[in-house]
Order: structure tokens, then sequence, then C-alpha cells
């Protein structure tokens, strides 16, 4: 018998669950990337459901941007050395005012990394784990576990692409995430006021907000400890 040679630019997935038919899908090199980039809620929610009490991680603080459903649902793509750990806040603009030089200096003592949670105008929740603390820098800082997520219209978490490392960059104009060709995953201007989020080489990812351009409601930045 004849078998056709599948081209070396597609990918096949077999799958097979107890209550369905087998499956296979053939899906280009450029789609498997991207799939793999992303990491979704829904996905996970297939595995053990038991498993659910134990993915909400105690938060020592009160917040006033993540329900519980947030919290865990970020927990789930966490990596796994800061997994089962309590979460301290350290930076809200409610609490502090907003003011990125604040944002530093709550920062400075830190040695641990940080998730930063942004609500903007238009009521969306997104932002970035990052595996350094935000500080002044006169260049890019992190590694490949730094990932941006948004919760709209449904939770996605973007990470590195492998491209570049540009993660995290800051200085006393703004903080950035992600970079290339001018466009930033998301960007901070000094007042914590004025927000952007482009489509970046960094995590490929989507725009986090409704549009490029926000205007920010509230900012927190956790850290695991």
């Amino acid at each position: 018998m004849k078998v056709q040679q599948i081209p070396l630019n597609f990918q096949i997935i077999y799958s097979a669950r107890p209550d369905q038919e087998p499956t296979v899908q053939i899906i280009t090199v450029e789609e498997a990337k991207r799939r793999k980039s992303i990491c979704s809620y829904c996905e996970d929610g297939d595995e053990d459901d038991n498993n659910d009490d134990d993915a909400l991680p105690v938060l020592k603080n009160q917040s006033v941007l993540l329900e519980n459903m947030h919290v865990e649902q970020l927990a789930r793509c966490l990596p796994a050395r800061v997994q089962g750990y309590p979460w301290r806040l350290v930076y809200s603009t409610q609490e502090h005012g907003t003011s990125l030089k604040t944002l530093y200096r709550k920062s400075a003592s830190l040695d641990s990394p940080v998730l930063l949670v942004i609500k903007d105008m238009d009521n969306q929740i997104f932002g970035a784990y990052a595996t350094h603390p935000f500080k002044f820098s006169d260049h890019y800082y992190g590694t490949g576990e730094t990932f941006l997520y948004k919760f709209n219209p449904v939770f996605e978490v973007f990470k590195w692409s492998g491209e570049n490392t540009y993660f995290i960059n800051g200085d006393v104009t703004s903080l950035e995430l992600g970079g290339g060709d001018g466009r930033f995953g998301l960007w901070l201007d000094a007042d914590l006021y004025h927000g952007r989020s482009n489509c970046c080489s960094t995590f490929n990812n989507d725009i986090l907000s409704k549009k490029e351009d926000f205007v920010v409601q509230d900012v927190e930045v956790w850290t695991f400890e």
C-alpha cells in the first residue's frame, strides 16, 4: 500500500478520551506554536476537577480587582516554584496612589517574582507575571517564565515565544513588558494612568485590553512568599 507523505511543515495531533471517539487533526507548525503559547483555563478545566479546592492560594491581603475565579485561574498557570506560596499585596493604586516611582519603591526590597494586575476603564482585567520585581533599569531583564494574561472574553495566558528576550524594562517614564519593532505587549506611563497593549514578538500575544490605548482604573502588584 502506498503511503502518502505529509509535508514537514505540518503536525498531526491524535486525541482519545474514554467517552469519545478518537480524533486526528492535521495543523500547521505555525498553528501548533500559537496553541503552545496560549494557556487556556478552559482547557485546564478538563483535568481533574477534584483539585479545584487546592488551586486557590491564600491571599494575605484583600484584593479590589481579583475575585476567587481570577485567583484560581491565574494560580493554575504560575510556575512551579511559586505554587503553594501565599500571595502578598505589595502595591495598590487605591492604597499607595498612582505613581510608578512608588511602585518601584514598594518593590525594591523584593527578591521574588511578582504578579501585575490591571483594571482599565472598560472594566477589563489583565496583566503580567514577572520573574523579577519591577525596578529602574537601563536594559531588559527577566526570564522566559514571564508571561502576559487577560480574562476577556476568556482567560488566556501568552507565554514566551522565544523570538527575543524583551521581558521587562522600567525607567522613570514607563514600565514595559514584551517588545520588538517598537511595539510593547504591555506599557504603562509614569502616572499609571495611560497604558497601551500591542501584539509583540516576545509573547505573540493578542491585545490585552479592548483597544490598544487604554486608561487605567486600578493597579495591584502581588508577590509570593
